[in-house]
């Protein structure tokens, strides 16, 4: 009996030695950020514009859709997305298409968390006032 237990304890040592329960440079797993979508409306005048500010609460994918543009769907806007200055009030444009129409998608990264911006404005081709309507998801 004595040479039995001997030779389970050392069958135990051997296998203990080789199990290592320590976990080194464990990276711990990340909760994953929700999106939030907001919809923001107004018009746009004849060589006009409007500025739509939004803060994404981590670095992800942004992105803005163009709906619901009336009476005429088909008109041609420019249409931005980029980072808001506070100082200056202003829309700097990172991502824009000059020749936007309803249902034009612009899809971005943001690096880190911070105040964005949507903007709709005419590039010559409005004869009148139009609606609109821009969903934004992001972090």
């Amino acid at each position: 009996m004595r040479r039995t237990l001997s030779g389970i304890l050392m069958l135990a040592a051997i296998i203990s030695a080789g199990c290592d329960n320590t976990v080194e440079n464990a990276t711990p797993p990340t909760t994953p950020v929700p999106t939030v979508t907001e919809t923001f409306t107004g018009n746009v005048n004849i060589n006009g514009g409007s500025t739509h500010t939004f803060t994404a609460t981590a670095a992800g994918s942004v992105t803005a859709t163009l709906f619901g543009v009336t009476p005429v769907n088909t008109v041609t806007v420019g249409f931005s997305i980029g980072t808001w200055n506070a100082l200056s009030g202003s829309c700097q444009s990172v991502i824009a298409k000059d020749d936007s129409v309803q249902g034009t998608v612009l899809t971005g990264n943001a690096s880190a968390a911070g105040m964005l911006c949507a903007r709709i404005y005419d590039v010559g081709k409005l004869t009148e006032t139009i609606g609109y309507t821009i969903t934004v998801t992001r972090p």
